[in-house]
């Protein structure tokens, strides 16, 4: 080790120390310590979208450079005397249950690092890519990648998250059936390991850290730096909605549209509890609605199902698209007269949760509980999922959304650390499907002990969906052991626990997701 970086290791020691004896743990005042811009922990730095969960750390790094994380990591990897001290990286905040979070730890924020995204177009299908720093937002990656008429191929549903955050996570939306989720759209990344290695890696280069990272959950590094597969991008979207009151009908038009990749370019869907989920998922949908569904029908309540599909413009070359939505329809079994169309810009309709956004900002409605629940479902269980959902949602009050649709599997890597379900006990089975149920609790109706009672209704479920007759797998979550843990990984379990090891082998980072406890460094 040369001198100047043993200096630097002892800077940032002694200001943990400082920091550590502090009695309320914290630094009190913004400083700049060293080659590392350390500041006070802020209300961000304990806060997320779930607003659930509120543990602060004692200090907050905001990074002008990757090579900040590495001195901080290989400074903690080689003292003995911060053993309890962990790390972990923020991005957007949109975490549900705390996942970003570092009580008593050092909060990473990931948007201080520099932004630059570098687009390079190549002659090849297939072989253009970006540049982007893992700190920097997917709406930011579009709007830069439009200007060359290229975009990414994958997508979330909401565009102002991290490309890093989505990354160690998966990244799913309407275009998952066709393009595999974003975990599947990476060429390249960088990486800073919990050691404060910095790493170049991808499929043929470090191969296992890059497939330990994507959906990794941040235990095995930092993603700094990804380089993202881009396609050409359409200037207009023909988005289609259709309406249907029963659900393995809708289920079966949902096949029906992933099976031709070749056509269709998105695919999502919904189930419509009340007046409230119908309108609420319309905001951005520019066509007029002319769907009025009869919940109470014959002294019992019913709901509904809406299948959202769309269709690049060149998708089909020499063809009018109006013309093969009207095909497609056709082989669809909705209700009669029940479907809707509009044309949009491609900017527009992946941004079209923006819309939603806003308007809930303005009803004082964003920045509330979000108790969401994500799970994956085999095909072979969804039926008796939905019944078991709807059971515990009590549908009449229900604020929010619930989103229901297919993915493929053979879309996602199995040598990434996503976990998916195994198939209910069977067979692993093509097609499996993502429930995302997105409640709010509203502060107004909804005061501390309906949040409990939401989280636990959510349990409740969760628990009954794991059990191998329907064989579901929570997405994004936070379990509470890490037995819950193992029982989660399954037969990935001895993987994930042997690249912790060699990655991350102190336990320092991502602690918010509870996985593994930080263990000790040795004397040196």
């Amino acid at each position: 080790m040369d001198f100047a970086l043993f200096c630097t290791r002892v800077d940032i020691l002694l200001l943990l120390l400082v920091s550590l004896c502090s009695p309320c743990k914290f630094i009190r005042s913004p400083m700049d310590f060293g080659p590392l811009n350390f500041h006070q922990t802020t209300n961000t730095s304990s806060l997320d979208f779930g607003r659930i969960v509120f543990d602060s750390p004692f200090a907050v790094l905001r990074p002008r450079s990757p090579k900040e994380i590495s001195l901080l990591l290989s400074s903690l990897s080689a003292s003995s005397s911060f053993n309890k001290v962990t790390v972990a990286a923020r991005g957007a905040g949109h975490s549900i249950h705390g996942q970003a979070q570092a009580l008593d730890g050092i909060v990473i924020e990931m948007d201080s690092l520099p932004s630059a995204i570098s687009i390079h177009r190549g002659g090849e299908p297939g072989s253009s890519y970006a540049d982007v720093s893992g700190g920097a937002l997917w709406i930011e990656l579009l709007r830069e990648s439009l200007k060359f008429g290229l975009a990414p191929r994958s997508w979330t549903d909401y565009l102002y998250l991290s490309v890093g955050g989505t990354l160690s996570n998966g990244g799913i939306s309407g275009q998952t059936f066709k393009h595999g989720p974003q975990i599947s759209n990476v060429l390249q990344l960088d990486v800073v390991t919990g050691k404060g290695e910095q790493v170049t890696c991808s499929s043929t280069e470090s191969s296992e850290l890059f497939f330990a990272a994507l959906g990794g959950l941040g235990q095995f590094g930092i993603i700094t730096r990804a380089r993202i597969l881009l396609q050409e991008a359409p200037q207009r979207v023909k988005w289609v909605r259709a309406f249907y009151d029963d659900f393995e009908t809708f289920t079966e038009d949902q096949e029906l549209l992933v099976s031709i990749p070749d056509i269709v370019d998105y695919v999502e869907g919904f189930i419509v509890l009340n007046e409230h989920s119908l309108h609420s998922s319309s905001v951005a949908f520019p066509s007029h609605l002319r769907f009025t569904p009869e919940f109470h029908s014959k002294g019992s309540y019913r709901v509904y199902y809406c299948i959202e599909f769309a269709i690049h413009d060149f998708q089909v070359e020499s063809t009018d698209v109006e013309q093969v939505v009207t095909q497609l329809l056709r082989k669809m079994s909705h209700i009669p007269s029940h479907f809707y169309s509009a044309e949009v810009s491609y900017f527009d309709f992946l941004n079209r949760v923006r819309m939603e956004e806003t308007i809930l900002r303005s009803r004082a409605l964003w920045e509330v509980p979000h108790p969401w629940l994500n799970m994956f479902v085999p095909k072979s269980g969804i039926g008796e999922f939905k019944d078991l959902l709807l059971d515990n949602i009590s549908p009449t009050v229900f604020e929010g959304l619930v989103l229901i649709y297919p993915l493929l599997r053979d879309k996602w890597d199995a040598n990434s650390s996503a976990v998916l379900p195994d198939g209910g006990g069977r067979a692993e089975e093509q097609v499996m499907y993502i429930v995302g149920v997105l409640r709010s609790a509203n502060p107004v109706t909804c005061a501390v002990q309906c949040l409990q009672d939401l989280l636990r209704r959510h349990r409740r479920v969760a628990q009954a969906a794991t059990v191998p007759r329907i064989g579901a797998k929570q997405y994004l979550a936070r379990h509470p052991s890490q037995g819950h843990w193992q029982d989660h990984f399954g037969r990935h379990w001895d993987r994930f626990v042997a690249r912790k090891a060699q990655f991350d082998p102190l336990s320092i980072l991502a602690p918010g997701q509870g996985i593994f406890p930080r263990t000790y460094a040795s004397s040196s």
